[in-house]
């Protein structure tokens, strides 16, 4: 898959958990609340000054939105003071565990799901729905999944811009390979006699390795909340599949090498016919292989649609967190977000409305194929689920795929690679 910002970190690691624990005297949340929700309201007269924080959107394409955006919050609300920062892309995991242990938090800040998860776990994120259950309901429901979690009461964040991927291919080589966009897989096993067929014409489609979304797709538990439980024998199907794809010569050999490019780069190679990216993959081909715009299509995705968020968060110990609250909302109302996924093309707004009418964003797109799959994105929304539980870390996804691997060139059965996953995955859990 392919995002053109930075992909959405999982969440911190446990040595930074355990700061901000020792830090906040919490000990982390056992079905107890995350947060210091308080009485607190962002309606009313508003005074006051907050920060707000974001990640890597300071430069001349989003810095004109954001002093508009204050600028109209703050005539509105006569007294009020926006100071605006942004981190750098590079070491915001650090830069938010820093202002965390220093007590210097911002008010408002930008975080994607995995980071608002450690701070809640240590009492450093306002409950939005004990502080406004109301206006929850105005925003895509598995954006707030996305900042709902096992164990902690309540929703950390509010859903900012989001995307998910539809499917891409290579008109040309499904042509030959006799296929056609038109008649786009509906699920997993079609996809995989896809794969097959096109092989025999010569012709790659798979790129990737399976991992816990094509596992989840295939109706398999990922975590049930205490521990991870995808080592079932439904899954070892998928896997099995996948690995005879690779050894009966489907898909390229490289899928397995460390220095693997992934798989929206091995199309812009033309080495594989199909990818997984959001609407702005559009932008990519037109940089990197502008040949391939004329042969390429796109359909929905056949798995459910994969979830990627940011969301806006509020700090539990705001020195002002009715302001902040009411900031929080107003970066996040549909007329807002609206405007700034006009500019963020190919992601789609948090909110119910603007899901609903897609075209109040798409007007301005004029790429006929990136509108296409913006829509196709938007239709989707309401399905999307992130993929990922948050406990999940890099380490333990490293391990999962190094285990796949070994089952995908016949070194382990695919149930042995899971079990030892699973194994590795409860093992770490609370590491």
């Amino acid at each position: 898959m392919k995002l053109t910002r930075r992909r959405l970190l999982m969440g911190l690691s446990a040595a930074s958990a355990a700061a901000l624990s020792a830090c906040t005297g919490s000990n982390g949340p056992s079905g107890s609340n995350g947060s210091n929700p308080g009485a607190v309201s962002g309606s009313g007269e508003l005074s006051g000054e907050i920060t707000f924080q974001t990640w890597s959107l300071k430069d001349d394409r989003f810095t004109p939105y954001f002093e508009a955006l204050i600028k109209a919050f703050q005539d509105d609300n006569p007294g009020t003071t926006i100071n605006w920062i942004d981190q750098p892309g590079d070491g915001y995991e650090e830069k938010i565990l820093q202002q965390a242990n220093s007590g210097e938090l911002p008010d408002v800040i930008n975080l994607p799901e995995g980071f608002a998860y450690k701070l809640a776990q240590v009492s450093q994120l306002l409950d939005l729905r004990a502080a406004d259950a109301d206006i929850l309901g105005t925003y895509v429901q598995g954006g707030l999944d996305a900042y709902t979690y096992d164990g902690i009461e309540g929703v950390y964040g509010y859903p900012w811009y989001l995307g998910t991927d539809v499917c891409w291919w290579n008109t040309e080589m499904l042509e030959q390979a006799g296929l056609s966009p038109e008649d786009a897989p509906a699920d997993l096993d079609a996809y995989i006699d896809w794969c097959t067929t096109a092989a025999d014409k010569g012709v790659y489609l798979a790129s990737t390795m399976p991992g816990l979304m094509e596992i989840r797709d295939y109706g398999v538990e990922i975590f049930d909340g205490t521990q991870f439980t995808f080592n079932t024998d439904r899954a070892a199907q998928i896997v099995g599949k996948y690995a005879e794809l690779y050894r009966a010569g489907a898909m390229p050999s490289e899928v397995l090498n460390d220095d693997y490019a992934g798989n929206a780069t091995m199309y812009t190679q033309e080495k594989v016919g199909y990818t997984t990216a959001t609407g702005s993959f559009v932008t990519q081909l037109t940089n990197d292989a502008p040949t391939l715009l004329d042969k390429t299509d796109c359909s929905a995705r056949f798995t459910t649609p994969p979830l990627y968020i940011q969301g806006i968060t509020v700090a539990a110990n705001s020195g002002n967190p009715a302001l902040a609250l009411a900031f929080a909302q107003y970066v996040t109302n549909n007329e807002n977000q609206v405007a700034f996924v006009k500019i963020a093309q190919g992601f789609m707004p948090g909110t119910l409305a603007g899901n609903n009418d897609p075209e109040s964003f798409t007007g301005d797109v004029s790429d006929p194929l990136m509108k296409k799959a913006i829509e196709l994105a938007a239709a989707a929304m309401p399905d999307a689920e992130t993929v990922k539980p948050v406990q999940y870390t890099d380490d333990m996804s490293t391990y999962t795929q190094q285990q796949i691997a070994l089952a995908m060139k016949g070194d382990l059965s695919p149930k042995e690679a899971l079990d030892a996953a699973v194994a590795y995955c409860n093992e770490n859990l609370n590491v």
